[in-house]
């Protein structure tokens, strides 16, 4: 059955607001002075309110106003929904400061915090919300309407390509790496001192205990695809959520990780993890930009969009 339709109010945001200046001031002289109004467009005002709400708000004694007992109730509604009225009317200003970005876990981490840093310098007052996750769990976001803009590793793999845009951003490279001196090198010679590397066959990487991203993360579908199926019976022997962790755990030489050259190029620098490469594999990747198609782009995501690229 097809609900009536309702009757709209016949009480003016005017007739609120200029209730309000005449409660505030205490005279109808003062709020037409307030609210540059002719004295006799604010006595209209006031008199029509009170006939709206069928009921006197001031007692009139001679030219002087007092107030009647409806009017501390109905000055405390007026005063929210001139507020609320307000906060509609600056909405799109606020809307056009705010932006929700999503970044896979590698990104968000290491190479997303110095891009906001420039955001926040071009725009001191925008209102961001970050969400950091594994690459799959931030493209179903983006489907869902819930984030604006996102920047993820490998290819995303969203359910419905057509409503998707995706664009290549950046180009990254992934390293396998372990602890320096580790024992499972220990007893190869192939050590390149130029490089500061060492060079192992894959026949010799898969002998060698493996900690990998956990599956649905970008990082872990290159190494799916460029590294373990060329593995014979790779040695993988735990799959992490977090790169920090793993990089703790390489440190603690409980075996070989591979990740983000973002991720360890600190402790690379510091001599405290070596980059150990593999004959004949290539681990560079592309990171994607994605959002969906139905999204405004306002002007804070175009700035960031300049701003990353």
């Amino acid at each position: 059955m097809k609900k009536p339709m309702q009757t709209l109010p016949k009480i003016t945001l005017k007739q609120l607001a200029v209730f309000v200046s005449i409660y505030q001031t205490g005279s109808t002289s003062r709020a037409s002075e307030e609210m540059h109004l002719s004295q006799s467009a604010v006595s209209s005002a006031l008199t029509e309110l009170e006939s709206r709400l069928q009921m006197p708000l001031f007692e009139r004694v001679g030219r002087r106003l007092n107030q009647h007992p409806n009017a501390h109730p109905v000055y405390v509604q007026a005063q929210a929904i001139l507020g609320q009225s307000l906060t509609l009317e600056h909405y799109h200003k606020y809307q056009a400061g705010q932006i929700h970005i999503g970044a896979s876990t590698t990104i968000g981490n290491y190479v997303l915090p110095p891009l906001l840093a420039k955001l926040y310098e071009a725009l001191p007052d925008a209102n961001v919300d970050v969400y950091i996750a594994n690459t799959q769990e931030v493209v179903s976001e983006v489907e869902q309407l819930n984030i604006d803009i996102a920047v993820v590793e490998g290819m995303p793999r969203p359910t419905d390509i057509k409503v998707i845009e995706q664009r290549e951003w950046r180009t990254d490279t992934l390293m396998v790496f372990a602890k320096h001196h580790s024992k499972w090198l220990a007893g190869l010679v192939n050590y390149d001192k130029d490089e500061h590397c060492y060079l192992l066959t894959i026949e010799q990487l898969a002998q060698l205990p493996l900690l990998v991203r956990e599956a649905g993360s970008g990082t872990r579908q290159i190494i799916d695809e460029q590294l373990l199926k060329h593995l014979p019976d790779p040695k993988v022997v735990m799959a992490i959520q977090q790169s920090e962790a793993i990089k703790r755990m390489v440190s603690a030489d409980i075996g070989l990780g591979c990740l983000s050259q973002h991720v360890i190029e600190a402790e690379l620098a510091a001599g405290k993890l070596v980059q150990v490469k593999i004959a004949g594999i290539d681990l560079s990747r592309t990171w994607w930009l994605v959002w969906h198609k139905a999204r405004h782009q306002s002007p804070i995501w175009q700035t960031f969009i300049d701003i990353i690229e």
